[in-house]
């Protein structure tokens, strides 16, 4: 399965992680210098969670910010007692 929030949509985005060295012109130096650019991967927090959609419970992939939000609703909480210890 994707790493994708099921509400917000977010997914995986790429961008650059730049290398640089030297020392800022502002701190007295000659400047910073690019010394090497590589992709990289930003991802989302993303965490599954069993919650009710359609009046069924699904496990599904949501990201943190739409748990905060309140976009899902989780289900209640079982109450389940043994047969021996409901009947006393």
């Amino acid at each position: 399965m994707p790493r994708v929030c099921h509400f917000t949509g977010k997914k995986t985005t790429f961008g650059n992680s730049i290398s640089r060295r030297g020392k800022a012109k502002y701190l007295g130096g000659v400047g910073r210098k690019t010394t090497g650019i590589s992709r990289r991967k930003f991802k989302p927090n993303i965490q599954r969670v069993r919650a009710l959609i359609g009046g069924k419970i699904v496990r599904i992939k949501v990201s943190t910010k739409a748990i905060r939000q309140g976009l899902i609703v989780k289900p209640p909480k079982r109450n389940y007692k043994p047969a021996a210890e409901a009947s006393a």
